[in-house]
């Protein structure tokens, strides 16, 4: 795609400005390094990270009966969702592929707030848009940027603008007056780390941006690093590890598929998730640490320790927070267990791997102790 075809966010010339390295991703002009890929993640990792994500779709499904509808086109039960929560969900096919991932919660009592990714947006708007019926509207929130601040340091951060956020749990969401505009704030993220991901006006984005890094705590990141983070979290990526062929099972989501709905077999794609659930997938998705050589990338093949292809890598890359080399990809059930003996192709030279735990690095996400 041609830079004078690629769709910009409010704050391209934030980021230009900045000295941005741009690239283009999801059909949008987007940062993927302003200090250097090492630098931002492991600042991320130890401080606050602020990244662009206005290129998501963010959209509200309203009416009366915006989350029944909503419903049929997910696994997850939303109908017994606490308000100021939210929650991951998976948009599936009829046949149970997955079209694409998404958070759904319930900042205010205006239905559901949705957030879906870039590139699968328009198609994913259209597909709700098609199916929904009854008391249930979709309204694309275009004029709206979203932000997301990453990091240990992100809440004193936060704080410093807004205290009542410290009173927020991961997965909460909720509306606020802040930064002298109204937000939608979830305390969630892609990188592992605590943080928040935060809605404005088009027209507050830069102000807000701007704002946020005056902190000398915050650095602006670009997706190299998210990308990097994102896989150190051991998080898929649709387009790479997910996609409308794979289903939830395979991908080791299927903590997505709520028990009720399971029990209702009403959703799309039932038939195919419950049978893998109760036999078990032909392919599941596993953890990686190459053990010599270079980086594992997207198509590398996986083989077994006797050199015979048995899938495929779908994401990875060096691990600046280990010093290790990473990767995501699809196996066999029968070569997923913790400890198991691989090989990757690389450049066709077979090099040792090992299927590991997720995440690679241990996730820090906010949860308040239990009384």
């Amino acid at each position: 795609m041609s830079n004078e075809t690629l769709k910009t966010t409010p704050l391209n010339a934030a980021h230009r400005a900045l000295g941005a390295r741009m690239v283009g991703f999801g059909g949008y002009d987007m940062p993927v390094q302003y200090d250097g890929v090492l630098a931002e993640h492991k600042w991320t990792r130890e401080h606050a990270g602020l990244f662009d994500v206005s290129h998501m779709g963010q959209a509200r499904i309203t009416g009366a009966d915006a989350i029944a509808q909503f419903e049929r086109f997910v696994p997850g039960d939303y109908q017994i969702l606490k308000d100021g929560k939210q929650k991951y969900s998976l948009l599936l096919n009829d046949e149970g592929g997955i079209m694409d991932d998404l958070m759904a919660g319930k900042p205010d009592h205006n239905g559901l707030y949705v957030v879906v990714n870039a590139g699968n947006k328009d198609a994913d708007f259209a597909h709700l848009n098609a199916g929904l019926t009854g008391d249930a509207r979709l309204e694309r929130l275009d004029d709206r940027a979203l932000l997301a601040i990453q990091g240990p340091e992100a809440i004193e951060v936060m704080m410093k603008h807004e205290p009542a956020v410290a009173e927020m749990n991961f997965m909460d969401v909720a509306v606020l007056k802040m930064f002298d505009t109204d937000v939608i704030i979830s305390r969630s993220g892609y990188t592992g780390e605590d943080g928040f991901e935060i809605s404005m006006p088009n027209a507050e984005a830069e102000r807000i941006w701007n704002l946020l890094l005056q902190d000398e705590r915050v650095k602006p990141i670009g997706l190299g690093a998210r990308d990097s983070l994102r896989l150190e979290a051991g998080l898929p990526l649709h387009g790479h590890d997910l996609d409308a062929t794979v289903s939830p099972v395979e991908a080791d989501l299927a903590f997505a598929v709520s028990k009720s709905r399971k029990e209702a077999a009403n959703f799309p794609g039932s038939q195919r998730i419950l049978k893998e659930l109760a036999e078990g997938p032909t392919r599941k998705r596993v953890n990686l640490i190459i053990k010599e050589g270079a980086p594992a990338r997207e198509g590398a093949e996986i083989a077994d320790k006797d050199g015979n292809v048995i899938g495929v890598v779908t994401s990875g890359g060096p691990s600046p927070s280990t010093g290790t080399k990473i990767a995501i990809g699809f196996v066999p059930p029968a070569f997923t267990e913790i400890g198991t003996e691989l090989q990757v192709l690389v450049r066709g030279r077979p090099a040792a791997a090992e299927v590991v735990a997720s995440p690679f690095v241990p996730t820090r996400y906010y949860r308040k102790p239990k009384a």
